[in-house]
């Protein structure tokens, strides 16, 4: 019981000082929002975007970018949390999948894209 408990104690601590600038940062990107509202990308479990089909380079290479600023973010985060960035990020994705909307993409803990509903997501067992 008491590894369980300090397995779980970083991933607490990260979701209890979790803001998620990353998210309304992209928000603001008309590109993002329009590949967003179509289905084109959505949320990892990892806590990075994902490109949900059939790429284009200009897609790969915004979620290539949108994921490097989030990675430099969660990468701060973590070290003040003293958290590792794996942790951060997979809290982060926990977050982020949880505030999709309806009509959004996001993956499931088995690996595959769903398109939220009005019901809850599918979110992985370990997320807080």
């Amino acid at each position: 019981m008491r590894r369980s408990l300090y397995a779980v104690l970083p991933l607490a601590v990260a979701a209890l000082a979790l803001p998620l600038a990353p998210a309304l940062a992209e928000g603001r990107d008309p590109a993002y929002a329009a590949a967003r509202a179509a289905g084109q990308v959505g949320e990892k479990i990892d806590g990075y975007l994902g490109v949900v089909g059939a790429s284009t380079p200009a897609l790969a290479h915004m979620v290539a970018d949108l994921n490097i600023k989030r990675k430099a973010v969660y990468a701060d985060r973590a070290q003040v949390q003293h958290s590792t960035l794996e942790e951060y990020a997979f809290t982060s994705g926990c977050h982020l999948i949880l505030q999709t909307e309806p009509g959004e993409k996001y993956q499931a803990p088995d690996g595959t894209w769903h398109t939220r509903t009005d019901a809850p997501p599918l979110r992985h067992s370990r997320c807080p």
